[in-house]
C-alpha cells in the first residue's frame, strides 16, 4: 500500500455508511461518482449489483479503463416479481449477500457499494437484520454505499449520510425510452 493511502486510512480509521435512496433517477450514478473519488485517490472499491444482469455502461467503463473498481451483477436481466419472486432471484441475492460479507471483511477493498441493495430488501429477497448485521460487522475501516428506493428505518438510522434522491421530473412520463448511456 503506497504511503498516501496509509496516511489517508490511519487518519480516517472509521468508514463511513452512505445511503442514496428515493424514486428519483441518480442512486446508482452518485454511487459510481463516490467510487470514482475514491478510485483517484488510490483506493479499492468493489460494486455489487444486485438485482441487475445487464451489461450496465457503469460496468463497461469499469472493465475498460477503471481496474480499481471492480463489479459483480448478482441478478438476471430481467424483472423481480415484487410478491413473488422466483427461487433463482432469491438466489442471486443470497450470493450477493455472501459476496457482500466476505468483502466486507477480507480488508482486500476500501469501499463496498451494495447496488440496488435496498430494492432487494423491499422485495424480500433479503432480510434487513441480514444486512445490518453484515455492515455492523465489517472490517470497521471499510466504507459502503447502499442504494436503492425504499430505505428501511434500520438502514437509515445506521448510516452516517443518508441522501434522498426525488423525482421532479423524469423524462419517460414523455414516452421517451431508455436510452444507453443514460438508463443502462
Amino acid at each position: 500500500m503506497s504511503g498516501v493511502i496509509e496516511e489517508t486510512l490511519s487518519k480516517y480509521a472509521r468508514g463511513l455508511v452512505f445511503v442514496y435512496t428515493g424514486d428519483g433517477k441518480g442512486k446508482t450514478t452518485a454511487a459510481m461518482g463516490q467510487a470514482l473519488r475514491a478510485v483517484g485517490h488510490g483506493l479499492r472499491v468493489l460494486m455489487l449489483q444486485f438485482m441487475k444482469g445487464r451489461k450496465y455502461g457503469e460496468v463497461l467503463a469499469a472493465e475498460k479503463y477503471l481496474p480499481d473498481i471492480t463489479i459483480h451483477q448478482c441478478g438476471l436481466d430481467s424483472f423481480v416479481m415484487r410478491n413473488k419472486p422466483a427461487p433463482v432471484d432469491v438466489e442471486l441475492a443470497q450470493q450477493g449477500l455472501n459476496m457482500a460479507r466476505q468483502a466486507l471483511s477480507s480488508g482486500e477493498y476500501h469501499m463496498v457499494i451494495l447496488d440496488e441493495i435496498i430494492v432487494a430488501l423491499d422485495f424480500g429477497l433479503i432480510s434487513v437484520h441480514e444486512v445490518v448485521e453484515m455492515i455492523q460487522k465489517r472490517n470497521p475501516s471499510v466504507h459502503v454505499v447502499l442504494t436503492g428506493r425504499y430505505a428501511p428505518p434500520e438502514i437509515v438510522e445506521m448510516a452516517d449520510t443518508v441522501s434522498e434522491v426525488c423525482e421532479v421530473k423524469h423524462h419517460y412520463s414523455k414516452g421517451i425510452k431508455e436510452r444507453a448511456g443514460i438508463e443502462y
